[in-house]
């Protein structure tokens, strides 16, 4: 059990930490949640020891292991990605090189009888037996089965990490964690650079875990998914629930409504007492009872009322200028990346005024049309004509790390602020809970979410009538993400948004462009509306199935549902495969036994039996291989 006491800790006037204390089980799923910017990136940097407190300490567990996915994370360079999600498993490949040293040994020396070689054969049965227990022997197939299911592809295996992006080398990150299995797994923000069907995976793994998960998320169905319990801070004290987030919310609401109404109850017994007290200590007879009244009523147990954070962004956006009738046209648009085709002749026509979704699987060119539109990159082929009199207010994915960490707040306003807006900044960083001597804070000290709402009053500098917004919910808390959506409702231009996330998108759209097979779909209606006619749950069901269509669509026979005499042929073929390793596994270990006599190697048929048993090794990885193919079909055909 980790076990954190007293804990303090100060940064300039702010207190973040005020003499807190909780434990967390070996098998916990903790969810942390509270305000951007309360400290909860700060909690886990105290769990993992990345920094120390002023005051209280931690005990972790003796030996336990701590894994830590933080959002400042850099991958070493040099390695593909196969190479580098294989460093996970840096112990087993040490082991490997000698195994195979001590094996080439062994093929040369003849000096069977000296105690040197016993001792290696005896080593090298040792290491052999470690080895096949702690999954050596599978370990490039584990790795590839995580990468996989974190959205990763074969042919991504053997590309150097340093051809991907930030997001993608966190999935590599997060992929080396998850395979390390450490007993405590911290995870900051893990959702926010994974497309749906990645999250689905990393749900359904996290569920069954071993160990204790502690994890900060704006995915609410993430973390009711993945999190039985939630430690809510607020104002430097922490709160802990028994209860995934939906629950915590109930019960968070019900615990301060049942404060609020004993506090006023003794409030109001207090003021009864006084008042008695006051008449008496004007009556000479009555003083020493008034002086014994005053003496129970300082011994009464104060309620205390617990300070809330209730401050909220004043977020909205400028009155739109008139555009022309229409805003965006689209025609037989095309974007290819080599050989790689994302977009293959999209048309879309948005007229002023127009409400659009653009929702889909990842990869299928939502922000790269967005892009298109707003004129960031070129389109290969096609045409995109901007209506008259059009201006744009372009929110990215990753907008918040393109502010200058060098800068202050107020600088960083000043650098793009048209001269009528100039004496209105103060008030606008306000408007976005940066107050007093904030304003003047470096940008490299904000954390995920006061980035963002930062990014946001950037945008709001200059008038627009186009806002085009690319999963502008990333890193903002749950009460910044429902303002940042009112304020949309509330805004008079036209609107694109790019997002997965069901709860932000319904009722804020009126059209729905669906990004299916690099090609566009329109739905009237919202994000609802659009699911209840593919007769979808959620969007989260929506990816998953479509990527299906997708794989079947991509397989050399014709896409069809799987009948059920193929699916016990499937499921007897990958019993098959897994019933040949264990008997193959099993000749090994006698091969390993015979091999670990010292005698052995003056046998008449050792050298035979050497052949046999390397035969044997060969044998194991095609049977290997004829598994992951099985395998495969199996996780195909839905098995």
């Amino acid at each position: 059990m980790l076990i954190a006491s007293d804990l303090y800790l100060q940064y300039g006037d702010r207190i973040l930490l005020n003499h807190v204390g909780f434990t967390i089980g070996e098998r916990d799923k903790v969810g942390l949640v509270g305000r951007n910017g309360a400290g909860k990136s700060t909690l886990l940097k105290l769990i993992a020891n990345y920094i120390t407190p002023d005051e209280g300490h931690i005990i972790r567990p003796p030996h336990a292991t701590i894994g830590f996915l933080h959002q400042e994370m850099e991958l070493p360079t040099g390695n593909t990605v196969m190479e580098e999600t294989l460093t996970a498993f840096a112990e087993m490949q040490q082991m490997e090189a000698r195994i195979e040293e001590i094996n080439q040994q062994l093929n040369v020396r003849t000096d069977y009888e000296s105690d040197d070689y016993a001792k290696m054969l005896e080593e090298f049965a040792s290491l052999n037996d470690r080895f096949a227990i702690y999954g050596g022997v599978t370990m490039e197939a584990e790795a590839e089965r995580v990468l996989k299911g974190l959205g990763f592809e074969n042919k991504d295996f053997d590309r150097q990490t340093t051809e991907f992006s930030g997001g993608w080398q966190m999935r590599i990150e997060l992929a080396k964690m998850l395979l390390q299995r450490p007993d405590y797994l911290m995870l900051d923000e893990p959702t926010n650079h994974l497309d749906i069907e990645s999250i689905i995976w990393l749900e359904k793994w996290l569920a069954t875990y071993a160990g204790a998960v502690i994890t900060i998320s704006h995915d609410k169905q993430f973390l009711d998914n993945v999190t039985k319990r939630t430690l809510e801070i607020e104002f430097g004290k922490i709160y802990d629930y028994k209860a995934n987030y939906s629950q915590y919310v109930i019960l968070q609401a019900e615990r301060r409504e049942k404060l609020e109404a004993s506090y006023a109850n003794q409030q109001k017994v207090i003021a009864d007492k006084e008042r008695t007290i006051n008449r008496f200590m004007a009556k000479a007879s009555k003083t020493k009872m008034a002086q014994s009244m005053q003496k129970q009523l300082d011994k009464v147990e104060r309620i205390e009322m617990e300070d809330t954070n209730t401050a909220v962004m004043n977020l909205r956006f400028p009155p739109a200028p008139r555009s022309g009738a229409v805003t965006v046209k689209a025609t037989n648009v095309k974007k290819s990346y080599g050989e790689l085709k994302v977009l293959r002749g999209a048309n879309l026509k948005i007229d002023r005024g127009d409400r659009v979704a653009f929702v889909g699987q990842n990869g299928q060119g939502k922000t790269t049309l967005a892009k298109i539109i707003i004129g960031n990159i070129p389109a290969t082929g096609g045409e995109v004509e901007l209506g008259h009199n059009v201006s744009i207010g372009y929110y990215a994915q990753n907008q918040s790390d393109e502010l200058n960490g060098k800068l202050t707040l107020l600088e960083t306003l000043e650098d793009v602020s048209p001269p009528e807006m100039r004496t209105k900044l103060r008030a606008m960083l306000g408007a976005f809970l940066f107050s007093g001597e904030d304003v003047d804070k470096k940008v490299s000290v904000l954390s995920g979410g006061e980035r963002a709402r930062l990014a946001l009053a950037v945008m709001l500098l200059r008038p627009f009538n186009l806002l085009v917004l690319d999963e502008p919910t990333n890193h903002l808390d749950m009460i910044s993400k429902d303002m940042l959506k009112q304020a949309i409702m509330e805004y008079d231009g036209t609107l694109i948004v790019v997002s997965h996330d069901r709860e932000f998108l319904g009722g804020l759209t009126g059209r729905t462009i669906e990004f299916r097979d690099h090609e566009l779909y329109e739905h009237i209606g919202d994000v609802n509306e659009f699911l209840a006619k593919r007769e979808v749950e959620d969007m989260r069901k929506l990816e998953m199935v479509e990527k299906k269509k997708a794989t079947e669509k991509a397989a050399t026979t014709p896409a069809r549902e799987v009948s059920n005499e193929e699916r016990r042929q499937l499921q007897k073929d990958l019993s098959r495969a897994e019933k040949k390793i264990e008997k193959i596994e099993a000749e090994l270990a006698k091969y390993h036994a015979k091999m670990s006599d010292p005698s052995f190697y003056q046998s008449t048929d050792a050298e035979k039996i050497m052949k046999a048993h390397g035969a044997k090794e060969k044998e194991l990885e095609e049977a290997m291989e004829v598994w992951e193919e099985a395998q495969l079909k199996a996780e195909e055909a839905g098995i």
